[in-house]
């Protein structure tokens, strides 16, 4: 069974809901959600809601600590790189593909699934 999770939404137990709803029937109060898993703020939030309120809240704090984009990042030819797979009937072709030169060239599974294969700025490492 899969553990329970909070979610981390600072306001989640002021949002009036049924679900959040606890205690007994004369003494009511609201409580974050737990489930196993959730769908916003990459697994951590319960709603677009909550999502929102823990940006609002820390949002400028963890651009500050992971970094601000100071510079405008830049596409070009070197950059451009994707790794791309045909669904074919009999066969299926793998290739990297350079969306700004429309370049393919092949590569093999065992690169196509490789996330080493094209860099995290986007080039081929091949």
């Amino acid at each position: 069974m899969s553990e329970l999770k909070y979610c981390q939404g600072p306001k989640c137990h002021m949002y009036d809901t049924k679900d959040r709803k606890k205690g007994p029937k004369d003494n009511k109060r609201n409580e974050t959600r737990r489930r196993s898993s959730f769908y916003y703020l990459c697994g951590n939030a319960c709603s677009m809601n909550c999502e929102r309120d823990w940006f609002n809240v820390y949002g400028s704090r963890a651009l500050d600590h992971f970094g601000r984009t100071t510079q405008p990042k830049v596409l070009t030819r070197d950059n451009a790189w994707r790794v791309q797979r045909d669904w074919g009937a009999d066969t299926d072709t793998f290739y990297a593909y350079n969306h700004l030169t429309e370049e393919r060239r092949p590569i093999t599974q065992a690169q196509y699934d490789n996330e080493q294969t094209i860099t995290e700025d986007g080039r081929l490492a091949i």
